[in-house]
Parts: structure tokens; C-alpha cells; sequence
């Protein structure tokens, strides 16, 4: 028996073989043969000898741990729910502050100013969605329309909610598994409601017709996930509602400058992603959710997450802050919390709120402007391509569905001949939806210039010829 690693648990070959036999497979590689063949490593890294400065080691493993290929050292117009937008180098700065970085969890001793700058998060985001309650984030915007679609089954008692048929796979992956499993108890069943192809958006008269009393929630996004604005958030909201169904509105924050919320048009609960307010893109990571809600204690009371809130001290005059609810959490509660949750994107609210604060309304609603404006322009040019059109152009904010079918070529074979020039291009919707073969998801954000826009354009038309 070969002796066991001192710093590595389960090491030892009697306990390695007791997990083995526990989970019924005879070899550790039986778990990873559903990653493809080449996402996984050909073992065949050979070392390099003689790296004798940092610099030089830093440069050989970004480019392994990158493939060469970044939306760094390529022009990038992926989004789909990680979109790369400008990073102040205040958050940076502030985020790896080791008073933040190393008490975003911990004991209230540790505390630096990490309460403080959690209450600035929510403060600032709920003024920005236009509503009072504002947790913690969670891991992903998949998880934040999870969360929000039980909580609106525990208000009501219902089991049954409706989502867009056009969602994110990922994200509606996401939610099926906050759904649960029917033969666990507990569970919700998710029904798709088909989008009006014409328009891009969810059909109203479709969703009159699907609602029941049977539904404790509708589900739907805007900008949604083929990049257009809902129009008729209001008549959403007031058809939900006639049947005692919570309304779910999932929105880009970056939106909300220039766009009123959808809790002016009435919706109970907001979720989105924070990844846009600040945050790296980071493979693996640097994503998050948030929910928010009107400040009504039958919403507070079925929030899974942390909550920080400002109160008087003993002291005359002076204010502290601190978590609240922190009881109906997993962390107060464990497996008796409303639901589970996790601390691994805590320090991206600060960031958040560094962000905001930087941003302020004003800088919000220019940042919103100009990205609506750099996105509409470029799809315009883009429709010009020969071969080329963009579907919903009239509606779009940062993203929109570029169709190629008409060229003959598949997305997968155009964005191969974009890599070579030097450019990502759009997320490949062919196979996600029955509308969309062909097509792609483009996105544009403020750090896209006039210039890129001109070389994706001039690649376009080199790679669609004839």
C-alpha cells in the first residue's frame, strides 16, 4: 500500500477505495467522463526549464490557462449572461483592501467596514431597481430567479410557475434544479410559455390563457435573454395578478439607468445579475445574483439570504449596522432556513457598491445611454452586411439576434473564421430555440469602440461572401 499524502485527506488507498466502492464505481475517472475530451487535459504539459523571472512565469501561465485566446487579446462580442464591461480600478483597489478581503466573512469582530459597505449595496441597488428590500447576493442569476420562484410558492402555497421558453439554458437549468425533484416532496413544477417570434416577446394573450389558480408565480425577463425589451411588463403583471400569481421580473441593472424598473409597472420581486456593476469576468467565478423586494414583511420574512440593516446604538446619536433575519437563513437555521445558500460572492457586493457609488444616478443613466446607443448602431451596421439581418432591432438594449442563415454558412464555422481575426463573435443560439437556427447573440457594451465595430464588420463581410 503506498503510503498516504500528510496534507491530503482521503489519500490513503483503504480510504480511497471504501469512497470508491461507496459511490458503486471501480475508477475515479468514471466521474469525469462526461466533461468532453477536450475540455479535459491531454497530460502531455511538458516543463519549461530556465523561467528565472516572474514576469516570465506570469506570461506562460495566462496564455496556458487562457488557451491564447481572451476577451483580453480578442475584440469580444459574447455576452449571454457575462458581458465584458469597464472595470474601475477604485474597485479593484478597494476590493483587495485586506480590512474587505479578509473579513467579508467571519465573526462581528472582524468586522471593518464590511457591514457597513454591504448596507451601502443594497441601499444603492434597491434605489436603482425602485425597491425598498435588497439581500445579499447569491452565486449566479440563475440562483436569484430560483430563490425568488419558491419564495413566491410560499406565499402563496402554490406549486406552479411559468417561465419564457426562449431563457438562457443555463439559467433555466439553474432554476430546474431550485425546482427540485418530485419524488423529494416539496418540489415546483416549471411550464414553459411560448414567445411571440414576431415580436420577440412573451405573449400576453398566451399567458392569459395558461394561468390558473394553480400558479404561484410568472417568470420573465427584460431585456430577455434574445437581448429585447419587454413592452408589456404592465399588462404582465396586472394578468398575474388576477389570478393571485407573484410576478418575477428579471432585469441587467446596467438597463435601469436609462429604463424604468418593473416595480413601477408593479412586479413583486426583481432578480438579476450583479456581474455588470464591477466585476471581472473570471472563468469559473466572478458572477452573482441579487433579489429585491417591496419592504413588506410578507416578503422579508421569505428571503433565504443575509440582510443588512442600520440601527441606534446605546450611545447617543450614534448608528451601527447589522445583519437582521439572520434566523429564517441557512446560516441561522442550517437545513431549517427558508432555503440554502452560500457566502462565495460576498465580496462582489462590495464591489457593487463601490461601483454604484463611483456611477452615482447621473453616471448610471450615461452608462445606460451610451451602451443602448453603441449596441443600435452596431446592429444597424451589421444588418447592412449582404446575407446578414438582426432580428428585433427596434427593441434591443446591449444584445441582439444577428441571423446568418440566409448566408449559407453556420454560426460555428463564422465565429471560427472571426477567432482568426482576432474577434469573439456572438454566442451560438442554433439549436436553443425553433426560431433561431442560424443565429447568433451578439452583445455591445461601452468598452466597444467605433473601431472594433469597423473591423467586425469588415471581417463579416470577408467571412459571409459568396
Amino acid at each position: 500500500m503506498s503510503p498516504s499524502h500528510p496534507y491530503m485527506a482521503n489519500s490513503a488507498e483503504g480510504s480511497r477505495q471504501a469512497l470508491l466502492e461507496g459511490i458503486g464505481i471501480a475508477d475515479v475517472e468514471e466521474l469525469f467522463a462526461q466533461i468532453p475530451a477536450d475540455h479535459r487535459s491531454d497530460d502531455a504539459v511538458s516543463p519549461v526549464a530556465g523561467i528565472r523571472s516572474e514576469y516570465e512565469l506570469r506570461r506562460l501561465m495566462e496564455d496556458r490557462l487562457r488557451g491564447v485566446i481572451s476577451t483580453d487579446s480578442h475584440v469580444s462580442f459574447l455576452g449571454g449572461g457575462y458581458w465584458k464591461h469597464h472595470v474601475p480600478a477604485l474597485c479593484d483597489e478597494i476590493a483587495a483592501r485586506p480590512e474587505i478581503s479578509t473579513s467579508v466573512w467571519g465573526t462581528p469582530s472582524s468586522d471593518h467596514g464590511r457591514n457597513q459597505a454591504w448596507f451601502e449595496f443594497a441601499s444603492q441597488l434597491g434605489a436603482l431597481v425602485d425597491l425598498e428590500f435588497v439581500g445579499l447576493p447569491v452565486y449566479s442569476w440563475g440562483c436569484a430567479a430560483g430563490h425568488a420562484l419558491r419564495m413566491a410558492a410560499r406565499l402563496t402555497g402554490r406549486r406552479v410557475v411559468l417561465v419564457p421558453d426562449n431563457l438562457d439554458r443555463e439559467r433555466r437549468l439553474v432554476i430546474d434544479t431550485y425546482a427540485g425533484s418530485h419524488e423529494l416532496g416539496g418540489s415546483l413544477e416549471v411550464r414553459e410559455l411560448p414567445l411571440d417570434t414576431a415580436t420577440g416577446t412573451l405573449s400576453v394573450d398566451e399567458l392569459t390563457a395558461a394561468l390558473g389558480d394553480d400558479i404561484a408565480a410568472v417568470y420573465v425577463e427584460t431585456p430577455n435573454s434574445w437581448g429585447v425589451i419587454e413592452h408589456d411588463i404592465a399588462r404582465i403583471v396586472e394578468a398575474a395578478h388576477g389570478v393571485g400569481a407573484e410576478v418575477i421580473v428579471g432585469v441587467d441593472p446596467i438597463s435601469l439607468g436609462g429604463l424604468a424598473s418593473p416595480a413601477t409597472f408593479g412586479a413583486d420581486i426583481v432578480v438579476g445579475s450583479i456581474q455588470p456593476l464591477g466585476i471581472h469576468l473570471n472563468a469559473g467565478g466572478g458572477v452573482g445574483g441579487f433579489i429585491a423586494s417591496r419592504d413588506e414583511e410578507r416578503y422579508a420574512r421569505q428571503f433565504p439570504t443575509l440582510q443588512v440593516s442600520i440601527a441606534p446604538t446605546i450611545v447617543e446619536g450614534e448608528r451601527a449596522f447589522g445583519m437582521t433575519l439572520f434566523g429564517q437563513s441557512s446560516y441561522g437555521s442550517r437545513e431549517l432556513g427558508n432555503d440554502w445558500t452560500g457566502n462565495s460572492v460576498y465580496l462582489w457586493a462590495v464591489r457593487a457598491a463601490v461601483y454604484l457609488a463611483l456611477l452615482g444616478p447621473a453616471g448610471m443613466r450615461e452608462l445606460s445611454e451610451t451602451v443602448a446607443a453603441n449596441a443600435r448602431r452596431t446592429a444597424e451596421l451589421v444588418g447592412a452586411v449582404p446575407g446578414v439581418s438582426v432580428r428585433y432591432g427596434d427593441r434591443i438594449f446591449k444584445e441582439f439576434v444577428v441571423d446568418f442563415s440566409a448566408t449559407g454558412r453556420s454560426v460555428e464555422a463564422i465565429n471560427a473564421a472571426l477567432r482568426e481575426r482576432g474577434i469573439l463573435g456572438g454566442h451560438d443560439l442554433t439549436g436553443t430555440h425553433p426560431a433561431l437556427d442560424g443565429c447568433a447573440l451578439y452583445s455591445v457594451t461601452e468598452v466597444i469602440t467605433e473601431h472594433d465595430v469597423r473591423r467586425l464588420v469588415s471581417a463579416l463581410e470577408e467571412v459571409v461572401a459568396p
